[in-house]
């Protein structure tokens, strides 16, 4: 037989070898498992967004999106952990995590994230949950609702949590403000609308707030970021009609309340 043909006769058999060991370990219980696919490190930070059931009010529709919690889904995970990639040198898992608050993987992780908390609602079991997680050091960065009636949805679910923990304005001299960039100059950082209207408040919430709750010992536990959109800001990074100001400031906020949460 000539010495191409023998070649080729032998690249065939194996080949069809290959397939039948490939078959016999798909049909054989008792055959050596194949190799999994390498799962992702989580890295030193992995973007957590908080999934709620909706109050009686709902929330979602509106621009396409399923539910109220998942908006800005997944562009703003996305920019957020390419910044703190990019402007610190902690370790960040390329993918992002969503989580309820009944889930036992909630303590693995210091900061979670939670948007449009306007329309959420916990029960007691998830409120007392989210207790658990904080007071264990956990740190809850809430975003993205406007105006008194969103306030008072927001409050009449956070009560549950701490029902006898005040809210209060994050101070001018706190950590948070300052474990990383100074943040002494904030100003109200609008949703992607502010480029079409050029307004940045939505429904009546024309002043914003930064406010929060601490534990026994003055850490923040809870940073309330009212009538602003930073994942908004987040999520159009790259939007050329986005001020850029609006998103360098929101990248500022969100890794300042990251890094306190990782080191307090």
């Amino acid at each position: 037989m000539p010495k191409t043909t023998r070649k080729a006769c032998i690249a065939l058999l194996l080949a069809v070898s290959a397939a039948a060991a490939a078959a016999l370990a798909q049909s054989d219980p008792d055959a050596a498992p194949r190799a999994r696919p390498v799962r992702e490190a989580p890295g030193e930070f992995q973007f957590v967004r908080l999934a709620y059931s909706a109050n009686r009010y709902g929330g979602g529709g509106g621009w396409g999106r399923r539910q109220a919690w998942d908006t800005d889904y997944p562009d703003a995970e996305h920019h957020f952990a390419r910044g703190v990639d990019r402007l610190t040198r902690i370790d960040v898992a390329e993918s992002g995590r969503i989580l309820t608050p009944l889930d036992e993987e909630l303590f693995d992780y210091p900061w979670i994230y939670a948007v449009e908390v306007g329309y959420w609602y916990l029960n007691e079991q998830e409120a007392a949950r989210m207790r658990d997680y904080l007071l264990r050091g956990g740190f809850l960065m809430v975003d993205d609702f406007h105006g008194t009636w969103e306030w008072s949805l927001f409050v009449a679910s956070m009560e549950k949590v701490f029902p006898d923990r005040p809210i209060v304005d994050i101070p001018e001299n706190d950590e948070a403000f300052h474990v990383h960039y100074d943040l002494d100059h904030r100003i109200q950082i609008p949703s992607r609308m502010y480029s079409y209207t050029g307004e940045t408040w939505e429904k009546d919430g024309y002043t914003p707030h930064w406010r929060g709750i601490y534990d026994d010992d003055g850490r923040l536990m809870v940073a309330i970021n009212f009538n602003m959109d930073i994942g908004d800001a987040w999520e159009h990074a790259d939007w050329p009609d986005y001020p850029e100001n609006m998103t360098a400031l929101a990248y500022r906020f969100g890794i300042n309340y990251l890094i306190y949460a990782m080191t307090h």
